[in-house]
């Protein structure tokens, strides 16, 4: 029997995505949106089996908030966490505020469907190998983690970072190329450019990474502030 669920996070494209691929597979969803921090007045209103909730942050303070309000107010709604490849500090806010389990943004649909079965029967939902990974970091703290998202964007120019930024915001080449005011050929050829340094097939794949990795609010805070869009060669 399929699953009553509302899909939020803080990217529309990524929640969208996720939704549909979950339709397509039996599941009734209420509602798909955006940002994160709208997820506790629509699960409150909309009532649903169990909520996704993507993060990009999960260690940042007040991340779980809207889980704490849901579990709150609506407290028969399970709720998934869907982030980053976790740090111990994340997965135990996640469980603290009442999440029901804490998924992986790269987990294939399989993971994710399961996940939300165990939730809604009252299981808590996360891997084996993710609690392991979390127990052994407490353990072993590495002295300097390596910073994915930075390591990333350094191989991106300025112009390809807006480009990701757009791709991510849903924005398709004629948008994209509009916005940017540069010939549709020019932004084909950004687009694919993005690709091929993320090593990603897909402009969906290239805002999966950027969202895991926390990558998209790096290049999000560097086009906001006036360093890239408008400037540079096309």
């Amino acid at each position: 029997m399929g699953v009553r669920l509302v899909v939020v996070d803080d990217h529309r494209l990524l929640a969208e995505a996720l939704a549909s691929a979950l339709k397509l597979r039996g599941h009734r969803v209420l509602a798909a949106t955006a940002p994160a921090a709208g997820a506790a007045e629509l699960v409150v209103n909309r009532a649903p089996e169990v909520c996704l909730l993507g993060t990009a942050v999960p260690a940042e303070p007040g991340t779980f908030d809207p889980v704490a309000r849901i579990k709150r107010e609506r407290p028969q709604v399970a709720v998934v966490v869907l982030g980053p490849v976790p740090n111990p500090r994340g997965i135990a806010a996640a469980f603290a505020a009442g999440a029901s389990g804490y998924v992986r943004h790269d987990e294939r649909i399989e993971g994710v469907e399961r996940a939300m079965l165990k939730a809604r029967a009252g299981e808590a939902a996360i891997a084996p190998q993710l609690l392991q990974g979390a127990f052994t970091e407490l353990l072993n703290p590495a002295a300097q983690p390596d910073d994915e998202a930075a390591r990333l964007l350094r191989m991106l120019t300025p112009r390809e970072v807006e480009v990701l930024v757009r791709i991510a915001e849903g924005e398709d080449t004629r948008l994209i190329a509009a916005g940017m005011d540069i010939a549709p050929s020019t932004a084909r050829t950004h687009v694919q450019r993005v690709l091929m340094k993320l090593d990603v097939c897909s402009r969906l794949e290239a805002a999966a990474l950027a969202a895991r990795t926390g990558l998209l609010e790096r290049a999000a805070g560097e086009a906001g502030g006036g360093a890239v869009r408008g400037e540079g060669p096309d």
